[in-house]
């Protein structure tokens, strides 16, 4: 496996990891065989979540007595000091480690991106837990454009993760400015969710990017690493078929497929639209129906609470028929 530095942090990771949220749906056993099989490819780069229930406990369990192999990322959702160095204590515990090399701000919103800097903000943990050893670097997850131009700006951070795939192309621009100010970049959703059904072919296309520092497919079987690896590590030119293919996916994806920029927001009635479909995608695609369902409960306005009228789809800059898309997901998540 190719290996490179991820940013300014210069640690030096596979040009593949692993994604942890499908660990959610494997067991202990599983993992270890995942882990086997990463240590023998020469992949060495993991990332998890606190939100991805026991992610970080079966790798956890998983990596005792390889710790030392792997680069080891995770990430919150809090918000403030002191809950954000709860976490960090809880991820330790669950790794099994006494250090984390990179730990990430999961997510924020716009208002949330300025609490997190702000006095008593999550940030603040983060710095005391990297003067303590306890964490080796610090970046931050977004869905958010405007965010990542924001971030780009930011001395504090060294990487940061946002989804890149075949039809999620609007941040390349951005990606493009990392590579040039020393940020490591971080790519999810390489299958756009699972939307993606030709892995091979989702891979191969964010391969081709320099920019892309590493891609973190969700895995949860060694069959799934392998097919990954082959993909990745295949430096031949596309064909004229494999960018057929791409462009087919583009055009039957792109007339339905929310790219999560948030443009639509504010919704009339205060529905998160591209969480409400984040999570659709979560319980149709990746087989994580009790997880997708719990965070979908605990929105406070669903999909069943569009009025239908249609102000987010003026706003949209890809023209999607959010209305009906709505409906599509209010019937699985509000059955």
């Amino acid at each position: 496996m190719k290996m490179v530095t991820l940013g300014k942090t210069g640690l030096v990771i596979s040009r593949m990891g692993l994604g942890g949220i499908p660990i959610q749906r494997a067991d202990v056993a599983s993992a270890k065989a995942l882990i086997q099989g990463m240590i023998e490819a020469g992949v060495n780069y993991i990332d998890s979540a606190r939100g991805y229930t026991v992610s970080e406990e079966y790798l956890g369990e998983a990596l005792e007595g390889y710790r030392d192999k792997f680069i080891l990322a995770t990430k919150s959702m809090s918000r403030t000091k002191e809950e954000m160095a709860k976490d960090i204590d809880i991820s330790l515990k669950n790794f099994r480690t006494d250090y984390i090399d990179l730990y990430q701000i999961h997510n924020p919103s716009p208002e949330q991106f300025e609490q997190v800097q702000g006095e008593g903000g999550a940030l603040e943990a983060l710095k005391e837990a990297k003067a303590a050893g306890r964490i080796g670097h610090i970046g931050i997850t977004l869905h958010s454009l405007d965010l990542f131009k924001k971030a780009l700006e930011l001395d504090w951070v060294e990487t940061i993760m946002y989804p890149y795939n075949i039809v999620e192309t609007q941040a390349e621009e951005l990606i493009a400015e990392c590579a040039k100010r020393g940020i490591g970049f971080i790519c999810m959703k390489p299958l756009a969710g699972g939307a993606i059904e030709d892995g091979r072919l989702a891979m191969r296309f964010i391969a081709k990017n320099p920019n892309v520092t590493v891609i973190i497919p969700g895995m949860a079987e060694v069959k799934e690493l392998t097919e990954n690896i082959r993909a990745v590590e295949d430096e031949t030119p596309l064909t004229a078929e494999e960018e057929a293919g791409m462009a087919a996916v583009k055009e039957e994806l792109g007339t339905n497929f929310c790219r999560r920029c948030n443009y639509c927001a504010p919704c009339t009635v205060g529905i998160a639209i591209p969480g409400v479909f984040l999570m659709e995608g979560y319980y149709r695609r990746y087989g994580l129906k009790d997880w997708a369902m719990g965070r979908y409960e605990a929105m406070p306005v669903k999909a069943k609470d569009c009025i239908g009228c249609g102000v987010c789809e003026t706003r949209c800059p890809y023209h999607l028929p959010i209305r009906e898309m709505l409906k599509r997901a209010s019937a699985v998540m509000d059955a």
